[in-house]
């Protein structure tokens, strides 16, 4: 499984986004399941209202509905972790969907992930010491 984050979402989505060819493609190639979180499902509904209206809003949800992608839903015993992540990364200021995918990743066992977030996706640690691999190629 490859982690999605939010960015990705909303460029897959807007064929304006610069990020969309780079989105599509990998969609268009990979046969291997995507996972996400809530917290990210939250960030895209929020954003691809704003950027493109309540359609856009709504083929995203209907992807979740139709389980076109995986969902992690984080443990209870993990909140503390989602916390010191946060804590930890402050100075860029880590969100907590970001949280919640470096939570992911560590569950996973791998920091694969689409992202146009090249910025904080470089500097974040899974398991605070293991880079992401971004392989959204952009």
């Amino acid at each position: 499984m490859i982690i999605a984050d939010t960015g990705f979402w909303i460029a897959l989505s807007d064929k304006k986004d610069k990020h969309h060819r780079a989105a599509n493609a990998f969609v268009k190639t990979s046969a291997e399941r995507l996972i996400t979180t809530y917290p990210v499902i939250t960030e895209v509904c929020h954003i691809s209202l704003a950027r493109q209206g309540i359609k856009a809003q709504l083929n995203f949800v209907k992807m979740y509905q139709l389980e076109a992608f995986d969902l992690f839903e984080i443990p209870k015993k993990d909140k503390e972790r989602l916390f010191v992540l946060m804590q930890q990364y402050a100075d860029l200021p880590m969100d907590f969907a970001d949280a919640s995918l470096v939570l992911l990743a560590e569950h996973l066992g791998h920091g694969r992930i689409l992202s146009t977030d090249k910025r904080d996706f470089h500097t974040y640690r899974w398991k605070n010491t293991q880079p992401f691999s971004n392989l959204l190629s952009l």
